[in-house]
Order: C-alpha cells, then sequence, then structure tokens
C-alpha cells in the first residue's frame, strides 16, 4: 500500500491516507543499439510525493518465468552497460512499501538492435594512393613557413586539437614563469 500525505481544507490538517491505485504500472516497450547502455527508468512523477515507499528492486525474467534480481536500491533507474543480443528481453521493476506490499510494478521490454553501423568520417579529407581499411591519414603541407599556414591546411579536428595543446603550452609557460618570479 502506498501513502500520501494530503491536507484537507476542511480543517487545514496535514494528513497521511492510502492511495487506491492499481499496482501495474504497465508494459514500456525499449529499444537499445548493440554496445550502447540500456537505462531502465522506473520512477513515475508522483514517487517522491508519496510516503512509505522504500527501494526499487529490477529483476531479468527469464523464458521459463524464473527472475534473477539485478539491482535493488533507492536509485529509480537501473543501467546496464555495453548491451548485446543476450540482454534482450523482459526485465521488471517493483516499488516496494514499509507495509511490505507493491507499490509499483512496471514490465519493460527490451530490443537490442545492431549496432550503429553509421560510418565515422576519418580525419583525412583527401587521401593520396591506396590506402589499408580502418588507417586514417593526415595531409600535413610540405614546408609551413608559420603556424598559420600549417593551421589552414589541417582539417577542423586538428586545428582545435592543436590550438588546445598551444593554449596549455602557453598556460604552462606562465605558470612557470609566476614560479620562478615569486620563488
Amino acid at each position: 500500500m502506498m501513502l500520501q500525505s494530503l491536507i484537507w481544507c476542511s480543517n487545514c490538517e496535514k494528513q497521511v491516507h492510502a492511495c487506491r491505485k492499481s499496482k501495474d504500472c504497465g508494459e514500456r516497450q525499449v529499444e537499445v543499439r548493440e554496445m550502447e547502455d540500456l537505462i531502465l527508468d522506473c520512477e513515475l512523477n508522483w514517487h517522491k510525493a508519496s510516503e512509505g515507499l522504500t527501494d526499487y528492486s529490477f529483476y531479468r525474467v527469464w523464458r521459463n518465468n524464473s527472475e534473477t534480481l539485478m539491482s535493488k536500491g533507492k536509485e529509480p533507474t537501473l543501467t546496464k552497460p555495453m548491451v548485446g543480443q543476450e540482454d534482450e528481453g523482459t526485465y521488471r521493476c517493483e516499488l516496494g512499501s514499509v507495509k511490505g506490499g507493491l507499490a509499483t510494478v512496471i514490465h519493460f521490454h527490451v530490443a537490442v538492435l545492431p549496432p550503429n553501423t553509421e560510418e565515422v568520417p576519418s580525419i583525412n579529407t583527401e587521401t593520396q594512393g591506396a590506402m589499408a581499411p580502418g588507417k586514417m591519414t593526415a595531409n600535413f603541407p610540405q614546408s609551413p613557413t608559420t603556424v598559420q599556414d600549417t593551421m589552414s591546411q589541417l582539417p577542423k579536428s586538428e586545428k582545435m586539437l592543436r590550438a588546445c595543446l598551444i593554449g596549455l603550452l602557453i598556460g604552462a609557460l606562465v605558470a612557470l614563469i609566476a614560479v620562478v618570479v615569486t620563488a
């Protein structure tokens, strides 16, 4: 049984009352890509306003209807990192109450999709000649005369890395000078 604090306007006193709602809060269909994190969220908007609730328990429900407790505690979410096809199936979340019963039960039907196969653009914006699969190349200028010449010929991500490194070097140099001056 779940309890909620309510203020009755007739006497303006706060009292705890039993909430008479169904414990079964339905089923959720969840899709996650292979090698990504599965996150099951059992929290409903009224949980924080309620009293007499204890722990969230997450179970893996197997095909033969046996169950394995995966997590129990105050956290309303279960995170399973880097899922695989073996993680596909049914999960159940329960929120307990101080009177020993259940306040909420949610079933999750998890489908694990194939990994995302979108091509990730390489650092190389133009290739010269044949290149082995999975290899990346960077085309640097043959003989840069200044840092600006080098920066203008690099791809954007390398420009950002180089700018960060230059900033770090300048910061370290300033810190070193400050230490030497104050010593």
